[in-house]
């Protein structure tokens, strides 16, 4: 996300405000109000008077302002100081300044791959040839009898 491409950036300026699917195939800056889904194929510059009251699909993600529902980023996203996420995030990367308030889950993978966590607490890459060890119940030994308590 550099400033290069500022001058190919469709904006949003804080006056106006969209009710509906914004989808772009460029980069695009948010100073105003959306309320709808936002598709990008680009980058997105939500800036600090910007807000969105949607989901959010697109390449990177810089937000500043605020956003209410989810985060999908094929490559990386930003939350600024000024950041306030209501939602939950996925992305290969991601970066947080201090100060951000973020309310979700997040889901941070630089390989893109499937991971699984073990027994152990590890996380560990899946592969698809590796079978799943059958958990047998785990009841033995707690067998509840009320059978001896005849009074």
């Amino acid at each position: 996300m550099s400033d290069q491409d500022s001058t190919n950036r469709s904006v949003i300026s804080s006056e106006v405000e969209i009710i509906g699917t914004v989808k772009t195939s460029g980069s695009i800056q948010i100073e105003g109000r959306v309320e709808g889904e936002i598709l990008s194929e680009g980058d997105v510059f939500l800036g600090k008077s910007g807000s969105v009251k949607g989901n959010l699909r697109v390449n990177s993600v810089s937000v500043a302002g605020t956003v209410q529902g989810n985060i999908v980023a094929k490559d990386r996203i930003e939350l600024k100081s000024t950041a306030r996420l209501l939602g939950d995030l996925k992305a290969k990367r991601l970066a947080v300044e201090d100060g951000v308030t973020f309310v979700g889950k997040s889901e941070v993978n630089p390989t893109g791959q499937p991971i699984k966590i073990d027994e152990a607490g590890e996380a560990k890459p899946q592969s698809s040839g590796q079978g799943q060890q059958g958990q047998q119940g785990q009841q033995g030994g707690q067998q509840q009898g009320n059978q001896g308590r005849n009074k």
